[in-house]
């Protein structure tokens, strides 16, 4: 810390983790304490603050700052000068005209189907325009399903409002796609209202499959706002509510890819709660499950298979701070023939994690050629989320010459 003015600061070059541990000692704050107030464990405090984890995503950086009592841009410091300081920049455009729209909930409901005289969409046409919409999803064509999204959601309510059971699955799977992207934007308050509406729609439904189906973008949201317990909770018990097995009119392979994906939600939730036992258990649950479906299926869009379990337990290592052990896996993961059969948006997103894993590990090498990748695969999931491009400022800040990434960094207007 320097004084300035008679003022206390902590000093600009200092990394994230460091800033927080002097700005928390300057609360007078036990690593103990510290952890209670934001909801971590003591052992990830210490992780942070000794550069082992990384604080990348904009959400608990808020949520730090709002507990340390000071400004958020004060914990990025020069350090993360090359890209905004959270909460600052444009939001990514169509973002503000999903916000309207997820506004106009009572608008566009059983009032508009009356009030207007005109016809409720068709159930098929409504189906198919979700469909597309996450097709564009899982390929990461993000600015287009933003412009879908308005439409699309005024539709499905309408659909819902003129057949309560037969629109209830298209409306809740159109909640659920807007969550995800959301997410991904670090617009988590918005994300957070389109789960909660996919929750209330599903759970008055009386579709045990899309109640469990909806809890999905609930345990994402919950982890991007930083509230991995709940996280952990939610997803777990919406998981020991569907009985995997099923009635035989559904068939067994559905449910055991909703049930093997919120155990993988769970496990990550897990993993942001340091909680590693936790992360092995769930894990090995979800890797049993897999094993008796297969990779190549994306029953309920899910997308879950033994790949997607190995997906996640390298996503749950890098935020346990095992940085080593989730580049030894990637490096198995990627000769697995099944690999190049995920969505891009998955492997994009994937890459981004083995990424700020190998910035951890000193691996520089390996960081920057996994989001240069990540670029050429899906480059909507590094040049508009937030947590990926900081990631690329960093690598690029500390091996400009890795793989490339300076030259993504600059078309990223992240070099100065």
């Amino acid at each position: 810390m320097t004084v300035d003015g008679g003022a206390v600061r902590v000093r600009d070059d200092l990394p994230i983790g460091r800033r927080v541990a002097q700005w928390r000692a300057r609360r007078r704050m036990t690593q103990q304490v510290f952890a209670d107030r934001i909801g971590k464990s003591k052992s990830w405090v210490d992780k942070v603050e000794r550069g082992a984890r990384r604080l990348d995503r904009f959400s608990v950086i808020h949520q730090i700052a709002e507990v340390l009592r000071v400004d958020p841009a004060e914990l990025v410091g020069a350090a993360g000068s090359t890209t905004p300081p959270p909460g600052v920049g444009s939001a990514a455009p169509g973002v503000e005209a999903v916000r309207a729209a997820l506004a106009c909930y009572d608008i566009f409901g059983v009032a508009a189907v009356a009030d207007t005289g005109t016809a409720p969409p068709d159930v098929g046409a409504t189906t198919r325009r979700v469909e597309h919409a996450w097709l564009a999803y899982r390929h990461a064509h993000y600015p287009q399903l933003l412009r879908m999204l308005p439409d699309l959601l005024t539709a499905a309510r309408r659909r819902h409002a003129a057949d309560p059971v037969g629109g209830a699955q298209p409306l809740v799977q159109v909640y659920r796609i807007a969550s995800s992207v959301l997410v991904k934007l670090d617009e988590t308050d918005l994300a957070w209202l389109a789960a909660d509406r996919a929750m209330t729609v599903a759970s008055t439904a009386g579709d045990p499959l899309l109640a469990a189906t909806a809890a999905v973008p609930l345990g994402q949201t919950l982890r991007a706002v930083g509230h991995g317990r709940l996280a952990m909770s939610a997803t777990i018990a919406a998981a020991h509510r569907l009985d995997p097995a099923g009635p035989a009119d559904d068939g067994p392979p559905p449910r055991l890819s909703v049930y093997g994906t919120l155990l993988l939600q769970a496990a990550l939730a897990a993993a942001e709660c340091d909680d590693a036992a936790a992360v092995r258990e769930l894990t090995g649950q979800a890797g049993d499950v897999a094993d008796q479906i297969g990779d190549g299926h994306d029953h309920q869009w899910s997308g879950f298979g033994p790949t997607a379990v190995e997906l996640a337990r390298v996503a749950a290592a890098a935020d346990l701070g095992e940085a080593e052990e989730a580049v030894r896996r990637h490096a198995a993961l990627v000769r697995r023939p099944a690999w190049r059969g995920l969505p891009a948006e998955h492997r994009a997103a994937y890459l981004v994690d083995v990424a700020r894993a190998a910035l951890q590990s000193g691996d520089l090498v390996t960081a920057g050629r996994s989001l240069v990748d990540a670029d050429r695969v899906a480059s909507a999931e590094v040049r508009l989320r937030p947590s990926a491009r900081t990631v690329v400022a960093e690598v690029a800040r500390c091996a400009p010459s890795a793989a490339g990434v300076a030259g993504l960094a600059a078309t990223l207007g992240l070099t100065r």
